[in-house]
This record gives C-alpha cells, sequence and structure tokens, in this order.
C-alpha cells in the first residue's frame, strides 16, 4: 500500500479518458492538458466513459509509475481493488 502526506492532493479527471492510453499518455495529459507536473507527487485519477475502470497516475520518486489500478462491477478476492 501506499502512505501519503497530509500535503498529497488527489486530481480526478472529469472527462473520460482513452484507457488504452499507457502511463506516457496519461503524463503528457496532466503535463499538458492540466498543467501540471504529474511528477509533484499527487495523484491523478482518470477513468473511461463507463466509469468503470480506473487509472492512477501516482509518482513516487522512482523512475517508473508506482501502480495501475482496475475498478470493475465485480470485487472477487483477487480483484486489486478488494477490500
Amino acid at each position: 500500500m501506499f502512505g501519503f502526506g497530509a500535503a498529497t492532493r488527489i486530481y480526478v479527471a472529469t472527462g473520460a479518458i482513452d484507457m488504452r492510453k499507457g502511463f506516457n499518455g496519461l503524463y503528457g495529459i496532466v503535463r499538458n492538458r492540466f498543467a501540471m507536473d504529474p511528477e509533484s507527487g499527487h495523484l491523478f485519477l482518470f477513468s473511461n466513459a463507463k466509469r468503470d475502470r480506473m487509472k492512477v497516475l501516482y509518482f513516487d520518486g522512482s523512475p517508473r509509475p508506482s501502480d495501475a489500478a482496475r475498478a470493475s462491477g465485480t470485487r472477487g478476492a483477487n480483484h486489486p481493488l478488494h477490500a
């Protein structure tokens, strides 16, 4: 799991994003469309038009994105968002 500080913000993209985009594409959206720094340590959430899938862009200082989560209508024991 992640440990976030009190200064960490969560930004949610309100429009639908093409979920075929990889992290480089999402990085470009944050940098160019939102005019924000994707490496700021904040979380950037993206979802598809049906709102049944999401991607999270989060940089923890390592050279690669930290994690991606997929949300679907079912939440089985092996699902990454299983509570």
